[in-house]
């Protein structure tokens, strides 16, 4: 029992009352006096090496055992124990009405809080194309059709178009530059909490990580067992984004990555259930997040998000949620904990989900790789308690692995949310004193629009030259627009020498890891059977395909971005009144009226580097 976490269903069969309705319970405890504990023999040592590296202590009364006494005694009088939490020093159990009364009366417990149960909502077949239900979580995994490791048709052929998407999700975050500084997320462990990871063992993308036996441990806390390869395949789309390859092209070597930190170490814990209640899966993200503090993770990929099946809009407050407070925790000890926004922002949720609303969790918005510009779909900020979110962002399209052993394009944050942890993964290896929380904030300033932030992009995506000690450019050139101010209004204008754009100029030599550079005839898509050239790839909807009426999607160029401006309205508080960004065709960007930066609110723009701020 000291040892556990996770344990399943622990029945008393002689106290349930069958004709009584059950309940989930959560039960806190009052101490942990008497209990006994060496962090020697407990922790991993890559665990141990982290809390060492951050200064942290080898332990403290959250990582103590659970008392036994405590634990036999609900046993005995609850239905089933679900978990045991180490870091909260409580019991999650069912239990008749009756039970709990009795749970009450126990010395040793403190109190005895009852927790609702809802049945999930699944895909139904009457859903629209491409969409998956509001709030169920950051991206909705469909379910399994078919037996795991089954491959029930060929993977369609990876077309141009693919290559070019594989090659700019990682090149919008500076892989060339990782790369070229020898960055690639070795020395890190990385846990990724998911619906599971159906087909990863086969996936020729994963070859490379299998072979390395990079894959340090799994768990399934729903089954209670290790094999986390049965599940859905919501995480091999995921894990894609952080280990995966393309077939190697025709100079051979290991294939282009899909992510920016190949050569981590993973731990791959299941924690996510389609077709019952779901409480349980928080409790499951609770033991798995313990889990991967004993074995040493650095980092925690969680690309889900919960809404409205199980909260109301006004506690999204970083404090309501049980894996909201655990990702606080986790960060406390040391974990950076990195989350997916959610996909809710075409839905009437329309804000960030949970445990994106944690303080110490680092939310990661999408971006459109056509305009480099919020996604529709993406979550928005801020908070219930209008604390600013999300944190960064990232491509929101992406190519990916999926689970039958080839490759799709698919939409959601939850493929951001992976991007930026392989980027952290990088800049952790690089400067690898730095504390969970330092390498949080740190990962913000290096973001393109930093200080400047909305609750659609966040601060922009993170930027390598930062920790690679290159200077921003454009930051450093100073101011690039002025506040013209009039009568009633404050206009924006751009300085002359900030409104020319530079020729662009090629390299001498392509990137070697760039998949343009290694595409031949083998990697070229086949013509069809009459002799005409193949269609371009379909567009997929939140993680499905697309159906088969959808017109092909155009040809994706090479990003040419045209310069956006960006600018807010904030109150006194700092709460955004209003935000945009726009597309710059002139020198006068904005205009706004001077009434409304008056009584303490402030304008902020930010264009090229350069954010300024003008108030009356």
């Amino acid at each position: 029992m000291a040892m556990g976490l996770w344990l399943g269903p622990v029945v008393a069969w002689a106290q349930a009352d069958y004709r009584a309705p059950l309940a989930r319970y959560w039960v806190t405890l009052r101490d942990k006096n008497g209990v006994s504990f060496d962090p020697y023999t407990y922790f991993a040592p890559a665990a141990q090496a982290r809390r060492a590296r951050q200064h942290l202590p080898a332990s403290e009364a959250s990582d103590w055992p659970v008392r036994a006494d405590y634990v036999a005694a609900i046993a005995a009088r609850a239905d089933t124990v679900t978990l045991v939490s180490r870091w909260f020093n409580a019991v999650a159990c069912r239990a008749t009405a009756a039970q709990a009364a009795a749970l009450r009366q126990l010395p040793g417990v403190a109190a005895v809080q009852v927790w609702p149960l809802r049945e999930a909502r699944v895909a139904a077949v009457t859903d629209p194309p491409g969409r998956r239900p509001a709030g169920r979580s950051a991206l909705f995994p469909p379910p399994a059709s078919s037996p795991p490791h089954l491959v029930t048709s060929s993977p369609r052929p990876i077309s141009a178009n693919d290559h070019l998407l594989a090659r700019r999700q990682t090149a919008h975050l500076d892989g060339p530059a990782l790369r070229a500084a020898g960055l690639d997320g070795r020395g890190l462990r990385i846990a990724v909490f998911d619906v599971g990871f159906r087909g990863v063992l086969e996936h020729p993308a994963f070859r490379e990580l299998v072979a390395g036996r990079r894959i340090v441990a799994t768990r399934d806390f729903l089954r209670n067992a290790d094999n986390v390869y049965l599940g859905g395949g919501h995480g091999t789309e995921v894990l894609g984004c952080l280990a995966g390859r393309l077939p190697a092209g025709v100079l051979g070597g290991p294939g282009p990555a899909l992510g920016l930190a190949p050569a981590a170490e993973y731990l791959l814990a299941r924690t996510e259930q389609l077709h019952r209640e779901r409480f349980a899966e928080e409790e499951a993200w609770l033991a798995a997040v313990e889990w991967a503090d004993r074995l040493g993770a650095d980092i925690v990929n969680f690309s889900l998000a919960y809404t409205e099946q199980r909260y109301f809009p006004e506690q999204m407050n970083g404090r309501r949620s049980l894996i909201a407070r655990a990702a606080n925790l986790a960060a406390r000890k040391g974990l950076l904990v990195v989350t997916a926004a959610g996909n809710d922002g075409e839905d009437d949720w329309v804000r960030i989900g949970t445990p994106a609303d944690a303080d110490s969790a680092l939310a990661i918005g999408g971006l459109d790789p056509e305009t480099g510009l919020h996604l529709e779909f993406s979550s928005v900020g801020p908070t219930a308690d209008r604390r600013p979110k999300p944190n960064l962002a990232a491509f929101g399209e992406v190519l990916t692995t999926t689970p039958g052993g080839g490759y799709e394009r698919l939409e959601g944050t939850s493929f951001a949310a992976p991007l930026v942890a392989g980027f952290a993964a990088c800049a952790w290896q690089r400067r690898r004193s730095l504390a969970a929380m330092q390498l949080f904030q740190e990962l913000e300033k290096s973001a393109e629009l930093y200080p400047y932030f909305d609750y659609a992009h966040g601060h922009g995506r993170p930027r390598a030259a930062y920790f690679l000690g290159a200077k921003t450019g454009p930051a450093a050139a100073g101011p690039t627009f002025d506040f013209v101010v009039h009568d009633t209004l404050v206009a924006v204008v751009l300085r002359p020498e900030a409104a020319r754009r530079p020729a662009e100029e090629l390299p001498l030599l392509a990137e070697p890891d760039d998949p343009a550079a290694q595409l031949g005839p083998a990697d070229a898509p086949a013509p069809t059977a009459d002799g005409r050239a193949p269609a371009a790839p379909r567009r997929v909807g939140r993680e499905q395909p697309a159906d088969a009426g959808s017109p092909p999607a155009a040809p994706l160029p090479e990003p040419n971005y045209p310069p956006y401006l960006y600018w807010n309205l904030a109150d006194r508080r700092g709460v955004l009144r209003r935000y945009e960004a726009r597309a710059v065709t002139q020198r006068l960007v904005v205009q706004v009226p001077r009434r409304l930066v008056r009584g303490g609110d402030v304008l902020r723009v930010h264009f090229q580097g350069y954010t300024g701020t003008y108030s009356e």
